[in-house]
């Protein structure tokens, strides 16, 4: 079935409604969709270089309202809606350890890395960050902060070097990120232990 919604996602760069299909992908990746929006926007942006920079500002901020939609459903529909999509998705046993572990700063971290390299994955970490009541100026901030990064630095990515990154990207972005990811992450641990 996954393979399947992937292919259909990658179909939909073809279409004369790719934007608006990126802008539904992306907006709905961050609070209750498997496929990144990454699926669709690296081909729309090697089909059309000119508007690699477009398609960067449509995927963020889709991705950011979709993170807040996420948010507001961990806030005000956690057991009426939020419950049963993680259930769905096998997750609702980690949420619910991670719901009792985390704190505000943990929180934050969460959402850089979840942002940049989906780890963990975004919809979760949105729906948490509203289950826990994070500050909504602090999470759209962040937000845009992490969402951003990752579709800019593909757009430019895309536009410096072409249909030769493709590959490239396709295969190590996700690592390249968690790389980064895992150095925030000790970065933080590290603080936390000097504090």
């Amino acid at each position: 079935m996954l393979r399947r919604l992937y292919a259909w996602t990658l179909s939909l760069a073809a279409k004369k409604s790719a934007e608006v299909w990126l802008a539904v992908i992306a907006f709905v990746e961050s609070s209750i969709f498997l496929v990144p929006a990454d699926v669709l926007f690296l081909p729309m942006a090697l089909a059309r270089p000119e508007r690699v920079w477009r398609y960067a500002l449509i995927a963020t901020v889709s991705s950011v309202l979709g993170g807040i939609a996420g948010w507001y459903l961990g806030h005000y529909a956690y057991e009426a809606v939020a419950k049963p999509v993680l259930a769905f998705y096998g997750k609702l046993d980690a949420f619910e350890q991670l719901k009792t572990s985390v704190d505000y700063e943990t929180i934050v971290l969460l959402l850089i890395t979840s942002g940049l390299a989906h780890l963990p994955p975004i919809k979760v970490v949105t729906i948490l960050s509203g289950a826990v009541n994070i500050n909504l100026g602090l999470f759209i901030a962040t937000a845009i902060v992490a969402r951003g990064a990752r579709f800019y630095l593909i757009a430019w990515l895309l536009r410096r070097y072409g249909e030769n990154i493709r590959d490239f990207l396709e295969k190590r972005l996700g690592l390249i990120a968690g790389l980064v990811s895992a150095a925030l992450i000790l970065l933080f641990v590290g603080y936390r232990l000097v504090k």
